[in-house]
């Protein structure tokens, strides 16, 4: 059972770069997308070929914007996490499937970035927005969990968390801890949601002393081509669909021009057929 995260940075443009062509020769059966950035009935068409689709594009014209494209139809889909100030952006859609064996419940998250390292108001409003998220979302993650977990269901969130966890997951940790996204706060929320009882970050425990692998670089400059990166793209699960993962990673493109857009995606390979 092969599932995927991508921020395509706007689905039109992503599929200009390749990403139909990336969803035909990857085949997964599960992606879920963030900053989709387009009205649900000028998505192309390619980008859905083949699959059931389930769009939250929120009331932010052309910003945000969450999906789950799925071999087998949901279930159920809901939007949002009960959040009204945040619910209408569109960054979370949660559905229930069964694939694979899996009876599933999982969530595209785009959270949001937090601003630039500075102090103008404008930035520290911004900054202070995405810790009023956090501290939101924390405990619907623990209600979600504990929700699917009764109703038999492994539960998974993937997006991109605009988060490095620890240094392993950018390449200048050291002139980046006045910056945000890994400021240590928010790196303490994502160490609270994470244990061995409760989400897993399934990609570190497969690659538990690697740097990276990187899930995104800047547009400008070498960034790309010296590698120069973040992982703030996950995929967070139960443990008993964590077990279950074969292997996982990023397909990092093979050149500047053959990126899907500025973050690449997180691809994992899980046994099929359930917990043993």
């Amino acid at each position: 059972m092969l599932i995927a995260t991508v921020n395509v940075n706007g689905i039109r443009a992503s599929v200009r770069r390749g990403f139909a062509d990336w969803l035909a020769a990857r085949d997964p059966d599960l992606v879920a997308l963030q900053e989709v950035r387009c009205p649900a009935d000028q998505v192309p068409p390619s980008a859905l070929s083949g699959y059931h689709y389930a769009y939250h594009p929120g009331d932010r014209a052309g910003r945000n914007g969450v999906a789950l494209l799925s071999r087998t139809p949901p279930l159920a889909v809901r939007e949002g996490f009960g959040n009204p100030a945040f619910d209408a952006e569109g960054r979370y859609l949660e559905a229930d499937y069964d694939l694979a064996g899996w009876r599933l419940t999982v969530g595209s998250l785009y959270l949001p970035k937090g601003g630039r390292a500075d102090d103008t108001p404008a930035e520290l409003a911004r900054y202070r927005r995405k810790l009023r998220f956090l501290r939101s979302f924390r405990p619907y993650l623990r209600r979600a969990r504990l929700a699917a977990l009764a109703n038999g269901r492994e539960f998974l969130v993937m997006g991109d968390v605009n988060i490095a966890h620890t240094r392993l997951d950018l390449r200048n940790w050291r002139s980046n801890q006045k910056n945000v996204g890994f400021l240590p706060e928010e790196r303490e929320w994502l160490g609270s949601v994470l244990g061995p009882r409760t989400l897993v970050d399934v990609v570190r425990s497969l690659h538990p002393d690697t740097d990276g692998p990187y899930s995104w670089w800047s547009w400008m400059g070498n960034a790309f081509a010296n590698d120069v990166g973040w992982r703030i793209d996950y995929q967070l699960a139960t443990p008993g669909l964590a077990r279950a993962a074969l292997t996982g990673g990023t397909d990092r493109p093979e050149s500047y021009e053959a990126r899907l857009s500025d973050h690449a995606p997180v691809v994992v390979d899980y046994a099929d057929g359930g917990p043993e």
